[in-house]
């Protein structure tokens, strides 16, 4: 008997979506398990692009893809929370340069742990059925279309 999969005819784009937001809906729900519901994806793009020695509310809006109006707000609300903190820009002025607290580097651990545990869990399910995470064929999807200048990834507002 022959079975037919509805997704089959389904377009590029909403399969990519489709995957996109099952798989952070999943991660989502196991972070807000570890007690982390206060946070939000976008949050998680907030940490990235200040990871390291941090970035200015004008790069956070950049990288982001935002005004620097809304990056301040998200830098406010992170604060307030004890996420990040300001600290004088080292090239002086008024500017300053946003970094992460203790709390969001514990916070980006138990993130990475929850995110390796549930890909380890999509590798094991897909492997049981003769399948792989597509991991390189989404790299070639992303290197065709963005070359050599890998494109940062911005919430959908």
């Amino acid at each position: 008997m022959e079975t037919h999969d509805p997704l089959e005819p389904t377009e590029i784009t909403f399969l990519l979506g489709m995957a996109f937001q099952l798989v952070l809906s999943e991660f989502v729900s196991r972070l807000d398990a570890a007690g982390y519901a206060e946070l939000r994806p976008m949050h998680g793009l907030v940490f990235q692009v200040l990871q390291g020695p941090g970035a200015t509310s004008s790069e956070l809006a950049e990288q982001l893809g935002v005004t620097k109006q809304a990056a301040g707000q998200i830098i406010d609300d992170l604060e307030k929370r004890g996420y990040v903190e300001r600290q004088p820009h080292p090239a002086g002025g008024r500017r300053k340069l946003v970094v992460l607290t203790t709390k969001a580097k514990e916070h980006l651990a138990v993130a990475g742990r929850v995110l390796h545990g549930l890909e380890a869990q999509l590798t094991k399910q897909l492997h049981e059925v003769g399948l792989e995470v597509p991991r390189a064929e989404l790299a070639a999807i992303i290197r065709t279309l963005a070359g050599e200048s890998i494109p940062p990834l911005r919430p959908v507002w």
